[in-house]
């Protein structure tokens, strides 16, 4: 029988009403995974090909043909507005069908929960945080909500891959396997998986279940892309340039003001009368550009054309931003970070600017397909901006490290179809805690063995020692994180109940302490640390006046008054990894050019080709800026780099004479030292082959608190985690390989 004829009717209908002639390839070969074997699926395909579809085409046929007892199908989604999409789109399939499709997460009527609650069947859409709440508030309904569970749903799975959300999702569903007694296939979904078979094995793991991963042929992808270089002030690097370069990919729809910032002119010169995204790598950045693009909307007098996403916006600004994408006649662009690089309808767009590098090819990809939906060619337009530098600086501030970013993440997808793959041999020991103290609110008392057998068998924790785990319950015993009963069980603590009793316990990933900020009736969004009263703040794309604090509800309340300020909201710097590092090296060292650069990006990177050429990079990574100062260029990811820095401080200093070290992570390490190149290079081989302990590059005393509950375990476990799942010391040691090789 063919896959459509196998389809349930509703679906054959469904298909029919869309006008669809065929199905995709990988639609047939998800439906011939799903009805003909019980093992798990990994499906991985660009942006719109039909990957939703694929997963639940079968899935619902199955649910219709054997109707389950519980809720048989659950889909975890890391944003509530992908859940939100998503429900709209599943409830439209299955209309027609006696399958109901719930929703559950913070924004979610408790009306609407309490009816999952009296018929839990069909589809139940979820986020981490959610799924946690459930199992900790609901613990005695576990088995009547999923005792017939048959699928778990895993969409954007790339993004559970490299963090600590991904481990707690999968310890949650180990868990509920365990007590409603269940063995649900897993279906993982993503358009930016890099090693397949790494994330499958990440997706299996614990499930009982080999993982499939079909290979269908793709279709060709068609791109539009472009990078352009501007300094923010002076002439541009392109001035009288003739190298070839790519054109501009459309003519200019306005014009900004005369002294306008020249990147963010290009923008608003190119966004008039169509629907864009803007992306920017921060919340801060976010808030800026989008104050400036409509400062340049008011001088010119025109309707402000210019929205914004981000995670700090109140869920009514985000979703009426997403409201008016999704409006096919509202030609708005939005400035937006990584909430709207996931997988959320946000309808027909024109193009997508990226300004400055993103830190991944994973999401340079995704941001990239946000675009090129219904047949069009994604379309991506990258805007470097860069300071000009001071007449006296050095060579390591003269080097556009972004342009040459975005031009390593494009190429390592180009050559070579790279995307970061999944961290492993982790020593989770912040997530450790968070899910023993979970573990302890759902079930109550239980002796520490128990414990043990039910927390440290989960598969993410397969690298923790039954020593360390004793260590942390003692500490945890200690600290009355957790109390011993007389009858020797274990139960949560005073201390432990002020942690797990608020709603933030539910998320594992690190959150700054947050004011919602409210003008009038409106609420805008959150802040970290409120200035003092009659400060300015950026939120919500405008500045405003804080009129009152109120530090107990932890609420500011202001006014609206033009101008443009930095905003800030706790942002960090992305993780890099090493291969990054390593193409922009390579990109420095050969010669061709990429066709997708412009006119100002060529020359500025013809010159600075010229000037590392000059100076000796990058086969030479030491560089003599003058008498005993010199400049390092490891050329490697973001905890190298990390490791390295301690190496040479800890390990090396007093044989290298270093002083005045200073940083620029992961690009540069700049220092003074005594001895030659030729003795910095021996004393380097000779320290990096010694057999020393990770812990080692860890100052004497010094606890680096890194994850959200290192707070509460004990300082030595905290020091272990950082050394063995922080530090990358493998990657260090190859680097300091590469770097020995060379001669003074």
């Amino acid at each position: 029988m063919d896959t459509f004829s196998r389809y349930a009717p509703f679906i054959q209908d469904y298909i029919y009403s869309r006008g669809w002639e065929i199905l995709r390839p990988l639609q047939t070969a998800a439906a011939q995974v799903i009805f003909a074997t019980d093992d798990n699926l990994l499906l991985s395909a660009s942006t719109a090909s039909g990957k939703t579809e694929a997963a639940f085409f079968p899935i619902l046929t199955d649910l219709t043909e054997n109707p389950a007892d519980s809720i048989a199908c659950l889909y975890i989604a890391p944003l509530k507005a992908l859940i939100n999409d998503q429900y709209d789109r599943l409830k439209d399939i299955c209309e027609g069908s006696d399958v109901p499709v719930w929703r559950y997460h913070g924004d979610v009527s408790a009306a609407q929960k309490r009816k999952m609650f009296k018929r839990p069947q069909g589809v139940l859409q979820i986020t981490p945080e959610s799924l946690e709440s459930l199992m900790i508030n609901k613990h005695a309904d576990i088995p009547r909500l999923f005792g017939d569970l048959r699928y778990v749903v895993i969409d954007e799975l790339h993004s559970f891959l490299r963090s600590g959300r991904g481990g707690q999702t999968f310890c949650l569903l180990e868990r509920l396997n365990r007590l409603a007694g269940v063995k649900p296939r897993r279906i993982g979904l993503s358009a930016t998986i890099g090693d397949p078979k790494a994330a499958g094995q990440f997706l299996g793991a614990g499930s009982g279940r080999q993982t499939r991963i079909p290979k269908v042929k793709s279709q060709p992808q068609r791109w539009h892309l472009s990078m352009e270089h501007f300094y923010k002030s002076g002439d541009q690097a392109g001035g009288h340039s003739a190298l070839p370069a790519q054109a501009v990919l459309d003519q200019a729809s306005d014009q900004a003001p005369e002294l306008a910032d020249p990147g963010l002119a290009y923008i608003f010169d190119h966004t008039r009368g169509e629907k864009c995204l803007v992306f920017t790598n921060s919340r801060e950045e976010c808030e800026a550009v989008c104050q400036v693009l409509r400062q340049y909307c008011e001088y010119k007098h025109e309707p402000d054309r210019f929205m914004i996403h981000h995670g700090n916006l109140s869920a009514a600004l985000r979703q009426g931003a997403e409201a008016i994408m999704k409006d096919e006649d509202a030609n708005i662009t939005t400035c937006a970070t990584a909430t709207l690089e996931l997988g959320i309808d946000v309808g027909q767009l024109e193009r997508a600017f990226q300004i400055e590098a993103p830190f991944t090819v994973s999401g340079f990809l995704q941001r990239m397909g946000r675009t090129g939906r219904r047949g069009n060619p994604a379309e991506m337009w990258f805007v470097m901006r860069e300071e000009q530098a001071e007449s006296r600086a050095i060579l390591p501030v003269l080097l556009p490290w972004s342009l040459m970013q975005g031009i390593a993440l494009v190429e390592l997808y180009l050559q070579e179809r790279w995307v970061e793959p999944p961290r492993d041999h982790q020593l989770p020991y912040s997530l450790l805690y968070h899910q023993t103290m979970s573990t302890l609110m759902a079930s109550g008392e239980m002796s520490p063995a128990e414990l043990a057998s039910r927390v440290l068998t989960l598969s993410y924790f397969r690298w923790v020692s039954q020593d360390d785990y004793r260590v942390l319950l003692r500490h945890l015993i200690k600290t009355d994180q957790i109390q011993l009963t007389e009858n020797g069980g274990l139960i949560v603590g005073l201390a432990g109940e002020r942690v797990t009793n608020n709603f933030k316990f539910y998320a594992v990933f690190q959150e700054n302490e947050e004011y919602s900020v409210h003008a009038e009736s409106e609420e805008l969004g959150t802040i970290v640390k409120p200035p003092p009263l009659g400060e300015k703040i950026a939120i919500a794309g405008h500045v405003w006046v804080v009129e009152e604090i109120d530090r107990r509800r932890r609420q500011v309340y202001v006014h609206q008054v033009k101008g443009r300020i930095p905003a800030y909201f706790g942002d960090v710097t992305g993780d890099i990894h090493p291969k990054v590092l390593q193409q922009m090296r390579k990109i420095l060292a050969e010669e061709r050019q990429y066709p997708y650069l412009m006119k100002n990006a060529a020359a500025r990177l013809s010159e600075t080709r010229a000037m590392a050429e000059a100076a000796g990079l990058p086969d030479k990574q030491l560089i003599n800026l003058g008498a005993k100062t010199y400049c390092l260029f490891p050329w490697t990811g973001s905890y190298a780099f990390l490791a390295l820095e301690r190496f040479l401080r800890l390990k090396c200093a007093s044989r290298l004479g270093l002083k005045n070290i200073d940083s620029v992570r992961p690009y540069y390490i700049q220092f003074s030292m005594d001895v030659s190149e030729g003795d910095f290079y021996q004393i380097l081989a000779e320290e990096a082959a010694k057999d020393f302990d990770p812990l080692d590059l860890l100052y004497p005393k010094e606890v680096p608190v890194f994850d959200k509950y290192d707070e509460y375990l004990p300082d030595d476990l905290v020091r272990k985690e950082f050394a063995y799942s922080v530090l990358d010391l493998t990657e260090m040691r190859r680097a300091i390989g590469e770097i020995t090789r060379q001669k003074a």
